[in-house]
């Protein structure tokens, strides 16, 4: 699950380690995850640590379970934190995270390192686990869970307050439904 709203997704700007809240549509998004998910059990609930999506499994219904894992934190995004990408063009042309270095965070290959942690620990549970974090992490995650390169997450569009879902099809990793919008009702 992708967090709800924040100031910062709803302009476009870059949210890594910044810690900004959800507004409060960003709140009643992430109680309509709850209800999307129907009372769904899970043997894992992890999250990351920001509050964002912190407080986005908690008011999915998770609070009695929820587990942080670091590992989930949003992609560190250096001296690009809080600009968008159109800001970041007007210096650097074609400038995207996926394919430029990230001056003062962290590469592309460091976050699929850290997703491939959570990957493990996921297919090491004893049942289906809920991930609640943020777009881009989210996104690195699909690619390596698709054994991609972690670069091949710029494929995989993901909105805020959505649910998707990967899975297997026999012994081979798949996507099963994606960007599943979590509309506040």
């Amino acid at each position: 699950m992708r967090h709800g709203e924040t100031e910062w997704s709803r302009l476009g700007r870059h949210t890594g380690c910044s810690d900004i809240p959800l507004t409060e549509l960003g709140r009643q998004q992430a109680r309509a995850t709850g209800s999307k998910l129907g009372g769904q059990r899970f043997a894992l609930v992890l999250a990351s640590p920001l509050s964002r999506a912190l407080e986005t499994a908690r008011l999915a219904g998770f609070t009695d379970q929820v587990e942080v894992d670091r590992n989930l934190a949003e992609w560190d995004y250096g001296i690009y934190e809080g600009r968008t990408t159109a800001e970041i063009r007007q210096e650097i042309a074609g400038w995207t995270v996926w394919t430029h270095p990230i001056v003062g965070g962290e590469s592309v290959e460091s976050a699929g390192a850290r997703v491939d942690r959570v990957i493990e620990r996921v297919r090491s549970a004893d049942g289906d686990v809920a991930l609640f974090a943020h777009g881009h992490i989210l996104r690195v995650l699909t690619a390596r869970w698709l054994d991609l390169a972690p670069a091949d997450g710029r494929r995989f569009a993901l909105q805020t307050a959505t649910v998707s879902v990967l899975g297997w099809e026999r012994e081979t990793p798949v996507i099963e439904r994606w960007n599943e919008s979590c509309a506040a009702a």
